[in-house]
């Protein structure tokens, strides 16, 4: 049985197709990257996922169960949760309470919730800012905040939207061994990003949007000598640098 199993999701805003009869499945233990042009529907494909949006047909089920129109705090209670694009930190709150926030999903004692927080911090390599008020760290300890949040809440399943963007060369490196890390933890993980050199060593497969539709999924190798992939996303830029190598 798949861990996730999404049935011709279909997301309209008024006449517009975000997400146009998308099926997708992960199992357990797998990283699967998503990937797409700006405007291609991963975002809103993870909103409809995490219970943000209602969809406009299709199904939903997680672990077996139909998780379709719950509401998110359910769906992040049952497994399910996932980082936003653009951090959302409470940065007048230290660290510490940030990840407790994500903490208390699974408890309603302070004293529980501090302890998980801990345990997330240091997995996380943010226990040495604790302390520290959340809207003074760098833009890639907030991205590695926001991973921890979400990683307190105890997923199963842990969706990462764009949790690399905007990181330099060795952020991005440290990222990447803490999605590796997350998921030797036992989390699966769905992540989208742009940067392809971290996606395709990463991902056991990846999945390929373009105008809300699937136009490709497999294993990296295969979806990167895809004609209609390099046409519409990844330019034939990256093909010769491949091939190059």
């Amino acid at each position: 049985m798949a861990l996730l199993e999404v049935k011709h999701l279909t997301k309209n805003f008024g006449g517009l197709m975000a997400n146009d009869h998308i099926d997708l499945e992960l199992q357990e233990g797998e990283i699967v990257g998503l990937i797409g042009p700006n405007g291609a529907g991963k975002t809103t494909l993870f909103n409809c996922i995490a219970g943000f949006y209602p969809l406009t047909s299709g199904t939903v089920k997680f672990k077996g169960e139909d998780i379709t129109g719950l509401p998110s705090n359910t769906i992040c209670f049952k497994g399910i949760a996932r980082t936003f694009q653009i951090v959302r930190v409470f940065k007048d709150l230290p660290v510490l309470d940030n990840v407790m926030v994500g903490a208390f999903n699974r408890t309603s004692s302070a004293g529980q919730a501090r302890k998980k927080a801990l345990e997330v911090l240091d997995f996380c390599g943010l226990m040495g800012k604790k302390a520290k008020l959340a809207g003074g760290l760098t833009i890639a300890d907030k991205k590695r905040l926001e991973v921890a949040k979400a990683f307190a809440t105890e997923p199963r399943l842990l969706m990462l939207d764009e949790a690399m963007a905007g990181l330099n060369q060795t952020e991005t490196a440290e990222a990447v061994e803490l999605v590796k890390k997350i998921r030797q933890a036992g989390t699966t993980i769905l992540l989208v990003e742009h940067v392809m050199e971290v996606v395709m060593p990463i991902s056991n497969r990846v999945v390929v949007l373009e105008y809300g539709k699937k136009i490709a999924e497999g294993m990296p190798d295969k979806v990167i000598h895809n004609e209609e992939v390099i046409k519409a996303y990844l330019g034939d830029k990256y093909h010769a640098s491949r091939r190059a190598h």
